[in-house]
């Protein structure tokens, strides 16, 4: 007899929900997080456009319409945070709030709204934020975070995950319209006296520009659509500067209207985004960086990153968060730690030339290879697939997600005859390929002879020898784990490396 599903007591995950209320000159937002962890990620995310900076510059106040929206979506935002049972929210507010003669009002009105105490950042605060939620998600970051509000812009140096200094500039798209409309003058001028004026133009050259805020973000998904990209994920996706400037200048030249026609453009962004693409424009002109790196990191994430312990903010975020896919998905977390020890071995041979960056990818991998065993087995390998290309995980660039999509993809799937995606797999190169297929290989090996549980790995070894022959070393009393599958997948591998195979039975002593 069934039971009904009434009577059944769920058994829900463990977790200590915090948020960030980020109110800016533009958009005032909630974004509730599973825990205050070094790889945290979004349960709840809602935004509402309420424009409190519109006017600020020309009138010294809030724009009262906006001031009342952003009260009743402050009330919600409260109420929402007591029905999720956040431990700990942190409220902040920008340019907008800290710039208008009314925003002190505006602040105590707020926080009755929120029932939470609301710090107002100076614009250096501001900057900080801004350069940690980058670092926190790309910690060799190396080159300027320029990070776009409604009123300002912020830009500042970072280096060796330091924040080397920066400016606040009145550059929001707002403060343009109204100095535009108070002076008279070419946008394109005032934008450009101000950025030279920073002196920061040097320090961008050559270097990454790291490109932070709702405004610049719309103008890489428009580059997205337009280029076919196969990856809808904004963190860390890249442009060189002239694609950048490309669609800067053609979201320039449209009109409010053709903005509004667009899927992936908010409407209510149509009327400042031609203004956002016009200092992106100016800036990568003077500035010439080597890169341009869209994040969907910023201010609310530096906020969380700036309350973590030392030591959590030194553990690398991409093997965090596939540390929690594996605690979610895998059979046994525990065996996908030790998977990374066990592949080691092998891919310490100068065999391989593996350099720290495709180390680090091979441990992601390997915390991530049995995320798909619950699917049906037709479909391990596709499911696997989409997971990791839509993950909401960081510190990976573009191409180093689909590296991991097909390694997993491959480890279903097969690395031998499986063709992957054309499209996903555009965006590495041949060799970076066949290395997604050797490692696929060596995991498919791995979990043959350990049915996916612990405490067997470190018993075994596999290596290349002196003779350049593929071993699987195994102590005697556990020869039975041998047979027709395990010849054939080490073999598969041997083939991929272009060795020879043999197992090895060790005499216990």
């Amino acid at each position: 007899m069934s039971k009904n599903v009434t009577n059944i007591k769920p058994i829900l995950p463990s977790f200590s929900p915090v948020a960030v209320v980020d109110i800016g000159s533009n958009s005032v937002r909630l974004v509730v997080y599973d825990g205050l962890r070094r790889a945290p990620s979004p349960v709840f995310n809602e935004k509402i456009l309420c424009g409190l900076g519109r006017g600020v510059a020309a009138t010294g106040m809030m724009n009262q319409k906006g001031v009342e929206r952003a009260l009743v979506a402050l009330a919600r935002f409260g109420a929402l945070c007591e029905q999720i049972g956040v431990s700990d929210c942190f409220a902040i507010a920008t340019a907008a709030a800290r710039e208008a003669k009314n925003g002190p009002q505006f602040i105590k009105d707020a926080q009755v709204a929120l029932g939470r105490e609301i710090k107002v950042l100076s614009g250096k605060q501001e900057a900080e934020y801004a350069a940690m939620g980058i670092v926190s998600s790309i910690p060799d970051a190396d080159g300027v975070v320029g990070d776009l509000g409604g009123g300002s812009l912020e830009l500042v140096d970072v280096k060796n995950g330091k924040n080397q200094g920066g400016v606040t500039l009145p550059l929001g798209p707002f403060r343009l319209m109204d100095a535009i409309e108070q002076s008279g003058r070419d946008p394109k001028e005032i934008v450009e006296e101000a950025l030279i004026a920073t002196g920061m133009m040097e320090a961008i050259k050559g270097r990454r520009f790291y490109a932070v805020g709702g405004a610049w973000r719309s103008l890489a998904k428009l580059h997205m659509q337009q280029s076919g990209h196969p990856l809808s994920v904004l963190q860390q996706y890249s442009l060189v500067p002239t694609a950048a400037r490309s669609v800067s200048i053609l979201v320039g030249g449209m009109a409010e209207k053709e903005l509004k026609n667009t899927d992936v453009i908010a409407k209510k962004r149509a009327e400042t985004l031609p203004l956002a693409a016009l200092v992106l424009d100016r800036l990568l002109t003077l500035g010439q960086p080597e890169l341009v790196v869209f994040s969907a990191f910023g201010v609310r994430e530096g906020v969380l990153f700036s309350k973590l312990t030392k030591e959590k903010k030194a553990l690398d975020p991409l093997l965090a968060g596939c540390w929690d896919f594996a605690r979610r998905y895998a059979r046994s977390p525990e065996h996908e730690k030790e998977l990374c020890d066990w592949t080691d071995v092998l891919f310490s041979n100068p065999l391989f030339a593996e350099s720290d960056r495709e180390k680090h990818l091979r441990h992601a991998a390997c915390l991530l290879a049995d995320i798909g065993w619950r699917a049906s087995p037709d479909y391990r390998g596709a499911r696997s697939l989409n997971l990791i290309t839509q993950a909401n995980i960081v510190g990976v660039n573009h191409p180093g997600r689909a590296f991991l999509a097909l390694t997993i993809f491959y480890r279903y799937q097969g690395p031998v005859k499986t063709e992957a995606p054309d499209n996903l797999a555009s965006l590495i190169n041949n060799k970076t390929r066949e290395r997604a297929r050797q490692i696929a290989a060596v995991l498919r090996l791995a979990y043959c002879l350990t049915a996916a549980m612990p405490s067997m790995l470190p018993k075994l070894r596999l290596l290349v020898n002196d003779k350049k022959s593929l071993q699987l070393i195994l102590p005697e009393n556990l020869e039975n784990l041998t047979g027709e599958i395990v010849d054939k997948r080490l073999s598969q591998l041997a083939d991929l490396i272009g060795c020879q195979s043999e197992i090895v039975i060790e005499k216990n002593s």
